[in-house]
């Protein structure tokens, strides 16, 4: 038997993941690990921890499988986007901690850049909006406030990547230092137009040249990890950020295709096509994975909190002890009592935008009990995905027809139901939820004829299961047009 390996790198944990032939889940092995919160707004993680809890779990995966590494054909990673991490070349070691995508701390800048003018020019060049969610404010912020960063990188000394740079690197023993598109898509410095690093926005952000990863195609091999890690010399073959590999692992590989990842953010993904076209309603374009070595695009809706506001419920209120039990305890109601819940915890991505939007909770009642609170926490995930979809359909001009969806939320049965009978439209869940890191196993099994075409995959796939609307639609008109209400309130609450 022979086997892919995914390395899915996230925002709260490392997961590794065995595929077999038929795309079927061999072996999980998952480690969280620490989030640091320096200041308000402000969110970190240790490069060595995301390091070590993705190289333990990618030997504990095999381990537990009873799988040679000589039996894994490729390696796929697939890696929370935007976080930024700068290291020294000659040590490898980090400067700074890696700077999460959830992090606001660039919004200062960023205002700087929109009051200079730089709107429109970020926007034809990279597809993106100016947010301190992407890379280049984070990577202005370390050179500006790490002691001597300048000077080093200005010397050629220091590297910057993404999470999926920081793995190569280290899974290489610095010999490749490389981003895939889909990747340095979301750095706000890379023209997606023109296909590369964009000398004017570098020069914009003070950003050196020599500090950016080369580029690669997200199905390609790229390099063997080195032997003394415990896999092998697997071949790396297959590099995506996280959404779009869930893209891919849904098979969404023709325009009009689209799907939502529900994890610890919600990410909205249409697939369309090879012309780079910008949207009116706030939404971004991004780069896709392309199996044909020619730039592809999706539209995309970014919300910062979806899963983790359920995590929020866990670790900080202590409403359950674990994650899975709040179905069951927004279930002990009927409904939200009112109960409106923004979740802004860092501000409001699309399509409102707002780096200072702040959580609220409102509707609170005498009567109110955490299952209300928790029901309404279940349903802000579902209006942020619909607030993102309205968006989008009037972009394409082409009304979904379903909404394919994945990610670990996805398996809350009343969330889909809800999210269902909101958008008055088929929700549908595939077999195998993982479609993240199986994405980045198909990417990486196709680069080496583990498989041979989409086609293949497709006709391997297992049944779905389909969540059909049953609510009234003007209940549901007036519930969403309530939330929006609320995502008024909410907005701006931390500005000065």
């Amino acid at each position: 038997m022979k086997y892919v390996l995914a390395l899915d790198q996230g925002t709260t944990s490392s997961r590794a993941i065995l595929f077999g032939h038929d795309g079927g889940i061999v072996g999980v092995a998952q480690h969280e690990f620490e989030q640091h919160y320096p200041d308000v707004g402000w969110v970190e993680h240790d490069p060595y921890d995301i390091l070590t809890s993705q190289l333990t779990s990618a030997v504990e995966v095999l381990g537990k499988a009873q799988v040679r590494p000589r039996d894994v054909v490729a390696l796929g990673i697939t890696n929370q986007r935007e976080t930024t991490i700068v290291w020294d070349r000659e040590s490898g070691k980090p400067i700074h901690n890696a700077i999460v995508w959830q992090d606001r701390r660039g919004a200062p800048l960023c205002k700087k850049l929109a009051d200079d003018g730089a709107e429109d020019t970020i926007r034809q060049k990279t597809g993106l909006l100016i947010d301190p969610y992407f890379s280049a404010t984070k990577i202005a912020w370390i050179l500006d406030n790490v002691k001597g960063a300048r000077a080093q990188a200005e010397k050629g000394k220091l590297a910057f990547g993404t999470v999926d740079s920081w793995l190569v690197w280290n899974l290489t023993s610095g010999k490749r230092h490389i981003t895939d598109r889909t990747n340095a898509s979301r750095t706000m410095l890379y023209n997606i137009v023109e296909d590369r690093w964009d000398q004017d926005l570098l020069k914009l952000l003070k950003i050196p040249e020599s500090m950016m990863p080369e580029v690669c195609w997200s199905s390609e091999t790229v390099g063997h990890v080195t032997t003394s890690l415990g896999l092998g010399d697997v071949e790396i073959a297959g590099i995506a950020g996280d959404q779009q590999s869930a893209l891919f692992g849904q098979l969404c590989v023709a325009p009009g295709d689209a799907k939502n990842t529900y994890g610890t953010g919600c990410f909205l993904l249409q697939n369309i096509g090879n012309k780079f076209t910008l949207s009116d309603h706030r939404l971004i374009t991004t780069l896709t994975c392309s199996l044909t070595k020619k730039l592809e695009y999706a539209l995309e809706g970014s919300i910062f909190v979806g899963g983790a506001v359920v995590q929020w419920l866990r670790d900080n209120m202590h409403f359950f002890p674990t994650s899975s039990d709040v179905e069951h305890v927004a279930a002990s109601v009927k409904d939200s009592g009112s109960v409106v819940f923004v979740p802004a915890f860092t501000g409001l991505g699309a399509p409102h935008w707002d780096p200072y939007a702040s959580g609220l909770i409102i509707g609170l009642q005498r009567s109110t009990e955490i299952g209300h609170i928790s029901r309404a926490a279940l349903e802000s995930i579902a209006f942020q995905v619909t607030d993102v979809i309205q968006a989008m359909n009037k972009d394409t001009k082409q009304p979904f027809r379903e909404l394919r969806v994945d990610g670990g939320a996805a398996a809350n049965d009343l969330l889909m139901q809800f999210q269902a009978d909101l958008l008055q439209l088929p929700v549908r869940r595939p077999a195998v939820l993982e479609t993240t890191a199986l994405g980045a196993a198909y990417l990486a099994g196709l680069a080496v004829n583990f498989w041979s075409s989409p086609e293949e995959i497709a006709k391997l796939r297992g049944a779905d299961t389909v969540f059909e609307p049953k609510a009234d639609k003007k209940e549901m008109d007036a519930r969403q047009a309530k939330w929006q209400d609320a995502v008024k309130r909410a907005g701006g609450w931390n500005k000065g």
